[in-house]
């Protein structure tokens, strides 16, 4: 059909090994993209099992409701991962949540989204098409500190202040809207510095993520997932940059009782350890980062609730 994108899941057998699938099973994916790792979960369901689907992005729920929404063990939702704990129909608790962060292959390699600085295009950014503020809005209506804090909490670009006072210069003649003009400006600006790396990356990157609210969605996606998970139940989470990874690295730790060390006092009491880590984080391999180098930087973190 039209939309359905030629994508690879990444650490698909990694990622489905870790929720221990029973057949019977309820599990989400909070990311359905173009369905790689829903049809391996699918796979191993029983006619009792099932898979709940969510995506902020209207074409992937097409491509959901294309090609599962017949089947009876399928539910879908048009909705960003961050709100599952306002879905009734998982009132009744889950074995298992995946969740893929980040922005998926189909959606960089659709020039018309305007993520990527490789074509010319819309200065959109949303994942979600239906809803909110285009990257070019955001800079249209930002002041320069603000533009400026995004680039370096979100990209960490080390000239975001050079950049934010070039981006406020040039709409006051003209407004920023189309890629090609945002990376020429980078670019102009900054000049290249990396080796094989575009200077625009990291502006783009952080402009995703502020136009997304990528971050705090990854914040109430965990906290909700915590609270849908039955005991035993696996939580998956594979993230693709360090801002993301840390949160989910974070949200882990915070959860598994840990008494933290404090040299001026008596240690305070531990916490009940409601998650546990299974095993270490997980990369790629180099067979997969050769066939798919979109998942070199991707790291699988998987944990299980206690309580």
């Amino acid at each position: 059909m039209a939309g359905r994108d030629v994508h690879i899941p990444v650490m698909l057998d990694e990622a489905v090994e870790g929720l221990a699938l029973r057949e019977n099973g309820r599990y989400l994916d909070g990311t359905f993209g173009r369905g790689g790792h829903a049809r391996a979960i699918l796979a191993r369901l029983s006619t009792d099992g099932r898979l709940f689907l969510m995506d902020r992005d209207p074409t992937a729920i097409a491509v959901a409701e294309a090609d599962l929404a017949t089947d009876p063990r399928v539910a879908l939702r048009h909705e960003n991962f961050a709100t599952m704990g306002e879905w009734p129909a998982l009132e009744g608790g889950l074995d298992g949540i995946l969740l893929d962060l980040g922005v998926s292959s189909p959606q960089l390699d659709d020039r018309s989204r305007g993520f990527s600085f490789m074509a010319d295009a819309p200065l959109d950014m949303r994942m979600d098409t239906t809803r909110g503020i285009s990257a070019a809005d955001f800079l249209a209506e930002a002041d320069e500190a603000e533009i400026a804090d995004v680039l370096w909490r979100f990209g960490e670009e080390r000239f975001s202040r050079r950049i934010a006072r070039v981006i406020v210069e040039r709409r006051a003649t003209a407004p920023i809207t189309r890629t090609s003009e945002l990376a020429d400006l980078v670019a102009g600006c900054v000049g290249r510095r990396e080796p094989g790396k575009n200077p625009a990356t990291r502006t783009f990157q952080a402009l995703r993520i502020r136009v997304n609210a990528e971050l705090e969605s990854v914040e109430r996606g965990l906290d909700a997932a915590l609270d849908l998970l039955k005991v035993g139940g696996r939580l998956a989470v594979i993230s693709f940059h360090s801002l993301e990874d840390r949160t989910v690295k974070q949200f882990i730790r915070s959860h598994e009782g840990r008494v933290q060390g404090n040299r001026r006092g008596p240690p305070p009491a531990a916490s009940q350890a409601r998650l546990k880590p299974i095993g270490k984080a997980i990369f790629p391999s180099d067979a997969e980062v050769a066939a798919n180098p979109r998942s070199r930087s991707a790291v699988l973190r998987v944990a299980e609730k206690l309580a």
